[in-house]
C-alpha cells in the first residue's frame, strides 16, 4: 500500500440555521478531530454574508479552513459530507438554508472535472464569501487554474460580506 500523499486542502464552511457559530465550531472540531486525515494550518476570521442564489433566507456565517490533508479526493468529500450530516444538513432546495455547508474548494493543485467533486470548486472564483476569508487565512493563496486569490477578489464587487471580529473559530487543541 502506497503512503498517503499530503496536499493542502481548502474548505469553505457556512451555515444560516440554528446557532450558526456553534455549528461552525463543531464542524471545525469534527473535521480536525483525531484520525480524520486533516491537520489545521490556518482558520480564517468569521464573516457574515448575504445568501447567494436560492430562496429568501437569513444571513450566513462563513469561514475557510486551510489544512494539510492525507486523504484522496473521494475520502475528503466523504468526510465533509459526514460532517454536514452530523449537523443535520438537509438538501431539499438548491442553495437553500442549511445548518452546515462544507465545500472542498481546492486540494493541492488538482484540477478535476469529476461530477462528484469538481476541483477546484467551480464557483469559488466568483464568491467573495469564499475568497475573502481564504485570503485572510492564506494571503498568498492561489486558486488552481484561476490565479491568485487576491487578484480574483479585486475583480469582484461588494457581495455583502462583512467580517465579524467578535466571533472566532479555534482549531482543536488550540487556546481559546
Amino acid at each position: 500500500m502506497a503512503a498517503a500523499r499530503t496536499r493542502r486542502a481548502v474548505l469553505a464552511l457556512g451555515g444560516n440555521i440554528g446557532d450558526r457559530m456553534a455549528v461552525l465550531q463543531g464542524a471545525v472540531d469534527a473535521l480536525f478531530g483525531a484520525g480524520t486525515g486533516l491537520r489545521p494550518v490556518a482558520l480564517s476570521p468569521v464573516y457574515e454574508t448575504e445568501p447567494v442564489g436560492g430562496p429568501e433566507q437569513g444571513r450566513y456565517l462563513n469561514a475557510v479552513a486551510v489544512a494539510d490533508c492525507d486523504l484522496e479526493p473521494g475520502e475528503l468529500l466523504a468526510l465533509t459530507q459526514r460532517t454536514e450530516q452530523d449537523f443535520h444538513r438537509v438538501r431539499e432546495v438548491r442553495w437553500g438554508p442549511r445548518t452546515l455547508d462544507v465545500d472542498v474548494i481546492a486540494l493541492g493543485g488538482e484540477i478535476s472535472g469529476d461530477p462528484r467533486l469538481t476541483l477546484p470548486h467551480p464557483r469559488a472564483h466568483r464568491r467573495e464569501f469564499v475568497l475573502r476569508p481564504w485570503s485572510d487565512a492564506d494571503p498568498e493563496a492561489v486558486l488552481p487554474g484561476r490565479g491568485p486569490v487576491a487578484d480574483l477578489l479585486r475583480a469582484l464587487g461588494d457581495q455583502g460580506v462583512h467580517r465579524r471580529d467578535d466571533l472566532q473559530l479555534h482549531a482543536p487543541g488550540s487556546a481559546g
